[in-house]
């Protein structure tokens, strides 16, 4: 809400003192941008509510640094953009942490790290999840992802076609447009339980790539913010809480925290 009227330098100033104490009072207000575009990591549902690993992490890192968060939702390939221009103050959006986005963004230590995969219909003659097998063949990606510089860096053989989201690969798929995708694994073995993933089925992952795939996935936060280290703390804290596990449980039978 934007406030029209016109304050004296002393009734500003006193306005001001005023909230600088109540926010202190209340704890940091922190911002958290996300794509709600990626289940079940994060995912906007119908009602406009915000669901997914992702999303139960960072209520648990907030409560755990003691913050008052809220969330916007922000469309991927603007994500970075967006943070720097300071719509939000951290991405919590499963984001790998790699030296191409650390040029332009710091990170907290990794919450989670899983692989790649391949997903193709299963009347697919494809029978591995290697460039070979996929040479020739179209190969969908979410664009401005590590799943999609992966498939362009190793997969030159195939047609790589990019996505805004994730949803849009997924419809391609399974109308028989596109004879593969690659994602996350979580992502597309959550996808294939569901009724719109009857289609299809998991070929395989693929080996990590530690420049493309990075370290992992972290929160990320403007340059020389001490947020990073924050979150990093929270992180670390809630591990040996038990609160991670408990989360972890909700969503997936194994630890996605990785090695």
């Amino acid at each position: 809400m934007r406030i029209s009227k016109r304050f004296t330098l002393a009734a500003s100033a006193a306005v001001i003192a005023l909230f600088a104490s109540s926010a202190m009072a209340e704890g940091e207000k922190i911002v958290i941008g996300t794509e709600g575009a990626y289940p079940p990591f994060n995912n906007l549902e119908s009602d406009g509510t915000l669901t997914g690993f992702d999303i139960d992490i960072a209520k648990a890192l907030c409560e755990e640094m003691k913050a008052e968060c809220t969330f916007v939702t922000q469309d991927w390939d603007g994500i970075i953009p967006a943070l720097i221009a300071k719509k939000f103050d951290a991405i919590v959006a499963s984001m790998s942490i790699t030296a191409e986005r650390k040029q332009q963004v710091d990170f907290s230590k990794k919450y989670y790290n899983t692989p790649p995969a391949i997903v193709v219909p299963k009347d697919s003659d494809i029978k591995e999840a290697t460039a070979e097998a996929l040479a020739g063949k179209t190969l969908g990606a979410q664009g401005s992802t590590t799943h999609s510089n992966y498939a362009e860096a190793h997969m030159k053989d195939s047609e790589v076609k990019l996505y805004p989201t994730a949803d849009e690969y997924k419809l391609d798929i399974a109308n028989g447009r596109i004879d593969a995708v690659i994602d996350d694994v979580v992502v597309l073995s959550e996808w294939l339980k569901t009724a719109d993933g009857a289609c299809c089925k998991l070929l395989g992952t693929l080996p990590l790539d530690p420049v493309i795939n990075g370290e992992g996935a972290g929160i990320a936060v403007r340059k020389g913010d001490p947020l990073a280290d924050k979150f990093t703390a929270a992180i670390a804290a809630i591990r040996k809480s038990g609160k991670y596990q408990e989360i972890n449980a909700k969503y997936f039978p194994f630890d996605v925290y990785g090695d």
